[in-house]
């Protein structure tokens, strides 16, 4: 006799990262894809030991796309759930957070491949992270 396992017996394996909404004149969002991945997805990473989650995306942006925010200037949006776009089995836990960049331009650095500027239309054609998808693209 065999048996099916229970969904609910699997423990959910989350990854918990600060994500960023960060939106340019034309109403589109900031997209990033990381080196070896294909899905574009918002800038932003995992805390470091001691880390606040506002932190943690000041030190991220700064580190990924060259842009200088300050922590206590993000606007929290909450924290949002969605599958992980690069690691199978996974749920990613998102506290997320509008950053005003200015008039800084961001840059392609650490482990980012490229960056998009992406409307609701161009992501028809773009393979796009859930979180973002699901959440984020401007209307």
């Amino acid at each position: 006799m065999t048996t099916t396992p229970n969904p609910a017996a699997t423990p959910v394996r989350s990854i918990h990262v600060s994500a960023a909404v960060i939106l340019n004149q034309a109403n589109e969002l900031l997209l990033v894809r990381k080196a070896g991945t294909t899905a574009f997805m918002q800038p932003g990473g995992k805390p470091e030991p001691g880390e606040s989650a506002a932190e943690t995306l000041a030190r991220e942006l700064f580190e990924e796309l060259g842009v200088k925010v300050e922590a206590e200037g993000l606007e929290s949006l909450g924290s949002f759930t969605a599958a992980a776009a690069n690691e199978p089995g996974f749920l990613v836990v998102a506290d997320v957070f509008v950053a005003d960049i200015g008039a800084q331009q961001p840059i392609v650095a650490a482990e980012i491949e490229e960056l998009r500027w992406v409307s609701r239309a161009d992501a028809e054609r773009l393979e796009i992270a859930p979180l973002a998808r699901e959440n984020f693209l401007p209307a």
